[in-house]
């Protein structure tokens, strides 16, 4: 296992910042997720820190020691890249053994080796094949476990289920968690996917333009998102992010949207330095709507609403709601659901304690910060 400290790292290509200022610190042993769409920087931040890039500036550290200038074979650091890059000529077993050799190991480790890992990674039936006859999980499972054979401190996982189907991607997911449980390995997984983050990490770092922007535990991000950017690519469906304005007077300050108007809040306080009039964003949960006539019920506001549209994704079922022109989504269970049709009407209801408001220029939440307490 390897501790992992990244501090400011900067990478350009001539004019195009493609890692800028990035800073994440993994403690040894946990799974880390890297959250980021395409073009956010990932690839390059993995290709940095395994020594294939040389950063710009900012520093890399592995167990507490400065590796920003290390060559890659002292960094003990391997990547799976999204692109299993196998050799086709070569058996499985070859491939397994490549980096090996490399190293210039006896025969006989190697060989125990290969067992070794063909049998954590389900692979010993397959050892003699070439890998185009195995299947896309069992080459995604060789691209592993020719970088777990090097026994490296620190694995990288650059989207590695993007060429996978969705219940190849599944069963994935669990192998690498049956993987990092067993051998307890430092890993560092990076992903577009939130489901994958989600579902994986231990903390989520959020990255934007090269950039993390947040990173906590996975309720964290969820309950608690620091910007709209962190509260769109966290939770599915996204988070309703409605249009809205600072209202009320100097000392009591309200949030004005075209459904309602709302106070007494956790944002209530820290809105009084907003001037009334400035434009905000109101945020909620589409989880946490919930009908006023249902099983579950809320003490809090209401909305006056009626059906748009109805989709449907398994035992739980996505309404497309409209409040006075405003759209709206809401997630009910699929026999709770089936009361309703595109047109129906209904009242819903929300606790304002689970609504978030937003700045609408900087896009940064408008909160009281936790307690010192809490945040331990």
């Amino acid at each position: 296992m390897s501790s992992l400290k990244v501090t400011n790292l900067v990478k350009h290509f001539g004019d195009v910042r493609a890692v800028d200022g990035l800073s994440i610190d993994v403690q040894n042993g946990e799974f880390f997720a890297l959250l980021g769409p395409s073009a956010s920087g990932k690839t390059t931040s993995f290709r940095t820190i395994c020594g294939i890039e040389t950063p710009t500036s900012g520093t890399i550290e592995l167990d507490g020691k400065d590796m920003t200038d290390a060559a890659m074979r002292d960094r003990d650091v391997a990547m799976v890249f999204q692109t299993f890059a196998l050799y086709p000529h070569m058996t499985i077993r070859e491939n397994l053994a490549y980096p090996l050799r490399q190293m210039k190991l006896a025969s006989s480790e190697i060989n125990s080796r290969i067992d070794e890992t063909a049998e954590l990674l389900r692979l010993s039936h397959t050892l003699d094949r070439k890998p185009g006859t195995a299947s896309g999980g069992e080459q995604q499972r060789i691209a592993i476990g020719r970088a777990l054979i090097r026994r490296p401190h620190l694995l990288l996982l650059d989207e590695p289920l993007t060429n996978l189907d969705a219940k190849l991607r599944h069963d994935t997911r669990a192998e690498f968690k049956r993987i990092h449980r067993e051998r307890k390995i430092t890993i560092v997984y990076a992903t577009p996917d939130e489901l994958e983050a989600l579902t994986m990490g231990n903390r989520i770092g959020v990255l934007r333009d090269g950039r993390i922007v947040q990173t906590g535990t996975p309720d964290e991000l969820y309950e608690r998102p620091d910007n709209r950017y962190v509260a769109g690519m966290v939770g599915s469906p996204q988070m309703n992010l409605i249009p809205a304005k600072r209202g009320g007077t100097e000392n009591r300050p309200t949030v004005v949207t075209d459904f309602g108007e709302f106070h007494e809040a956790p944002w209530n306080s820290p809105l009084a330095d907003f001037a009334i009039g400035e434009e905000l964003l109101f945020g909620i949960r589409p989880h946490e709507i919930v009908p006023k006539n249902g099983a579950a019920t809320t003490a809090g506001p209401t909305i006056d609403c009626h059906v748009h549209l109805i989709e449907p994704i398994g035992d739980l079922v996505i309404l497309d709601l409209v409040a006075n022109g405003t759209r709206l989504k809401m997630v009910l269970p699929e026999e709770q659901a089936i009361a309703y049709s595109p047109g129906s009407s209904l009242t819903c209801g929300f606790d304002l304690a689970t609504t978030h408001v937003f700045a609408k220029e900087t896009g940064t939440v408008i909160r009281q910060p936790l307690p010192e307490k809490q945040k331990a």
